[in-house]
């Protein structure tokens, strides 16, 4: 009987002797005297399969085809490998060529490319052993946080992508029309809404928080996860104007229980992705980060530190009053940046770090007021080699103290009517916070540009693909 389970990771376990089929791309060929050694891969594992072609077993029309870059189903026999690094390998009895590819064109050859040539080439460059890992590490950060949830029994959330608001208060939102913007009627200087397809102003969502709070506050515990958008028209490596967010978000829960949830949900997904991808991680590892394994290890199995602002804020002052030079200066009322949230993880701590109750000034108008009415429940979770991971907060439930701020913040008041509301009838204290995951998977791989941990990097002056 022919093995047809399908996927290489699966026949790469199998016992020699088994006679099997297998279907994939060439990612290499050479050719020896009297055989020829194919590497193939699905995709479904970094290792290939080595396909063994003794001559005159196949046709030299077809064999000529089974070049770099062809799609093939090869059938045969398990046998044991002689080389390192594998068990078996696939002695080929009969190949089929599905599609051939040119081998003097197909982009892909056997050499190194640049990161920003496979962006180029974002329809082939999945088949590289780069991108193969991490799109099978991405895969495996989305199945596990879909768990992490759904074992505690939380209700998944599909959160819209078009709002009529603005969770961030910031402003940076692309906008969603059907009017012709650059031929206004004569004499008309602003734009009549009204005439729209909503008949509002509307954009591509920022968050899918204010949502889901609309669903804690009748599910208890909930989480969205899908995609959001921001338009800063910047060009650094860990900024994308389209990413992924996870947000959960649960009743009856303070900034203390928030923060608990945090360290929990971080350390379940990295040590999943650890367990369920440790040949993808061993490359990151080797090739891109040497510190991968052992910050993700360390991470997933300390204990996180935590200590407020106003104490993070201390210490770092006292770094630079000891000759600690910062490139962005260190007050209280400032936001932290990378290099003071890395301070405090790998050189002060050595560990991760939860940083609470922020100013009220540098966060946004949802988050709940301090008794001292300079603070809020904000919070920050801080890993090694990367600085803020997590953001969330406990959520403002006081309807006067929200409309304040909502207020201060420049808001219109009509846009969030209905989360006022929330605050009207039958409100509770409630939290949350928002993970990004092409961040996270910056994290997992060690990946310098956050361009080259989705699958169609949306950045100004590109949207290809």
């Amino acid at each position: 009987m022919i093995e047809k389970d399908g996927y290489i990771r699966n026949l790469l376990q199998k016992s020699p002797g088994v006679a099997a089929e297998a279907r994939g791309w060439v990612k290499t060929r050479r050719d020896g005297k009297g055989v020829h050694f194919i590497q193939l891969n699905d995709g479904s594992s970094f290792q290939d399969l080595q396909v063994v072609i003794d001559a005159g077993t196949v046709p030299e029309p077809t064999l000529a085809q089974a070049t770099t870059g062809a799609c093939l189903r090869v059938s045969g026999e398990l046998v044991a490998s002689p080389g390192a690094g594998q068990a078996v390998e696939l002695k080929a009895r009969e190949i089929e060529v599905y599609g051939p590819a040119n081998p003097a064109t197909y982009p892909l050859q056997k050499k190194g490319h640049t990161m920003e040539f496979l962006r180029e080439i974002a329809h082939l460059r999945t088949r590289s052993n780069t991108f193969g890992a991490v799109f099978r590490v991405r895969n495996a950060l989305s199945f596990a946080i879909h768990r992490f949830f759904q074992e505690r029994g939380f209700l998944y959330v599909h959160a819209p992508i078009i709002s009529g608001s603005d969770a961030e208060g910031a402003g940076r939102m692309f906008q969603v029309t059907t009017l012709d913007l650059m031929n206004l009627p004569r004499g008309q200087a602003s734009v009549d809404y009204t005439q729209d397809f909503f008949g509002k102003p509307t954009n591509l969502t920022v968050s899918g928080q204010l949502e889901a709070e609309i669903f804690a506050l009748a599910f208890s515990n909930v989480y969205t996860f899908g995609p959001t958008f921001r338009a800063e028209n910047s060009n650094t490596p860990r900024h994308l104007a389209e990413f992924w967010m996870v947000e959960p978000e649960m009743a009856f829960c303070d900034l203390d229980g928030n923060r608990r949830l945090a360290e929990e949900f971080l350390k379940y997904i990295i040590a999943y992705v650890l367990e369920d991808c440790p040949a993808d991680l061993d490359f990151f590892n080797k090739r891109i980060e040497s510190t991968v394994l052992q910050t993700l290890e360390h991470v997933a199995t300390s204990d996180f530190e935590h200590l407020p602002y106003t104490e993070a804020v201390h210490i770092l002052e006292k770094a630079r009053d000891g000759g600690r030079n910062w490139e962005f200066p260190v007050f209280w009322g400032a936001d932290l940046q990378s290099e003071h949230e890395r301070y405090l993880t790998e050189e002060v701590f050595r560990k991760p770090v939860v940083v609470t109750d922020y100013p009220r000034e540098i966060k946004a108008f949802y988050m709940f007021l301090n008794d001292d009415e300079k603070t809020v429940r904000a919070m920050d979770v801080l890993v090694p080699r990367i600085g803020e991971i997590i953001g969330g907060s406990q959520r403002e439930d006081r309807y006067d103290l929200l409309l304040d701020r909502i207020r201060a913040h420049g808001l219109r008041e009509e846009d969030y009517w209905w989360y006022l509301e929330l605050r009207k009838y039958g409100t509770v204290p409630h939290a949350g916070f928002g993970l990004g995951l092409e961040r996270m998977m910056m994290y997992l791989t060690g990946m310098k540009n956050i361009r080259d941990v989705i699958p169609f990097p949306r950045t100004p002056g590109s949207a290809e693909f």
